[in-house]
């Protein structure tokens, strides 16, 4: 039997604190198939001490990692990226993979194709603060940095060799731009069908903690880092099914909408954390405690593309989405209330203080 030249493996995870800075890896020798002809099903499943991470529950540390996904790797030439899920020894799936439930769901509903386009804001950060910022005070007022080219713009470099880094991984990133704050960036995952779009966007995330590690530097996804009169990091959503796409679309789009309109209350909560500090009606947010709709709007909880309204079908745009989504769990509830599937539950998250303040305020406007 001919000998196979080893390679490398680096599994990834999504760890027990959040999706986009708490994803651990580790290296595997394969030595049992070519790197050539490596499938998914050669990956073996493989584990790690869960007590280290906070993921383990009595005292059976072990976690299992099953791979779902394979990439070529970024950065190493003899290795691939294989992208795992994680479980209980027991077979019990771990409380923190959100992945299981999201697959589960589009599943259960493949034949309607759902489509998204997840557009990632984020700040580069530097020892606590925007990279490039001043040391003291502020730079000039906001205006001159959406889309801009210059001297004001900072951080382009880092942007694209995290973009060629993504497109050497075979990731489905169709766009990046410099966004209206400085040190502020946007890279889009998509379109991708049901769990493709989370598992492409974790992959993009890894990618840039991979690369910020490199420089010193950490890719700051707070929804609304600076507080004052700058813009916060959202996470827009474009949405679609195979119905939307097709002539009449655009009616079953509003359809969609005024279902999201009765849901909207518990919807947010799988929006992100702190998404109260960014949608306040300000900086192309609307408010948190309503939800409204309309064509070519950048005010309101969705937009409706000019070129949707034109066709008679297309995608919708939900803009409420914070830029530290669980890209797996947030795209599976606006598919689940889109649509009136059961989705994901509020069981599945950590309670938020500011879920109460936002009921009592949509109370207080409804009593009025």
């Amino acid at each position: 039997m001919p000998s196979v030249t080893p390679w490398i493996a680096e599994y990834l995870w999504v760890a027990g604190q959040n999706t986009y800075s708490d994803l651990r890896s580790k290296y595997k020798t394969m030595t049992t198939v070519s790197i050539e002809k490596a499938a998914l099903m050669d990956m073996p499943v493989w584990n790690f001490d869960g007590s280290s991470t906070g993921q383990h529950r009595g005292h059976n540390t072990e976690i299992v990692i099953r791979p779902v996904a394979l990439f070529p790797h970024p950065f190493i030439e003899n290795a691939k990226a294989v992208l795992a899920e994680c479980y209980y020894p027991e077979g019990d799936v771990e409380r923190c993979n959100t992945r299981k439930i999201a697959s589960d769901i589009f599943a259960a509903h493949k034949e309607e194709e759902p489509m998204f386009g997840l557009e990632q804001e984020y700040f580069i950060y530097k020892n606590g603060k925007p990279f490039m910022w001043p040391e003291n005070g502020y730079p000039a007022p906001q205006g001159n940095y959406y889309c801009g080219n210059g001297t004001q713009v900072t951080g382009r470099e880092l942007a694209l060799e995290h973009y060629q880094a993504c497109l050497r991984t075979g990731l489905k990133i169709s766009g990046v731009n410099a966004e209206v704050a400085p040190s502020q960036w946007e890279f889009q995952i998509g379109p991708c069908i049901g769990v493709e779009q989370g598992d492409h966007m974790i992959m993009a995330r890894w990618i840039y903690q991979k690369i910020a590690e490199k420089y010193g530097l950490e890719i700051n996804y707070e929804p609304k880092p600076i507080k004052g009169d700058w813009n916060g990091s959202g996470c827009h959503m474009n949405f679609s099914t195979k119905a939307m796409r097709e002539d009449g679309g655009l009616e079953v789009i509003k359809a969609a909408c005024e279902r999201l309109g009765k849901t909207f209350l518990e919807d947010v909560k799988f929006y992100g954390g702190n998404n109260i500090e960014r949608m306040t009606g300000a900086h192309e947010t609307s408010k948190l405690s309503e939800f409204t709709y309309g064509i070519g709007t950048r005010h309101t909880s969705v937009r409706i593309g000019n070129d949707v309204a034109k066709n008679g079908k297309g995608y919708f745009e939900d803009r409420r989405p914070a830029s530290n989504i669980d890209p797996y769990i947030a795209t599976a509830r606006l598919f689940s209330s889109s649509l009136g599937y059961e989705g994901p539950s509020t069981s599945h998250l950590e309670p938020q203080p500011w879920w109460d303040a936002l009921a009592a305020e949509v109370a207080r406007s409804a009593a009025k």
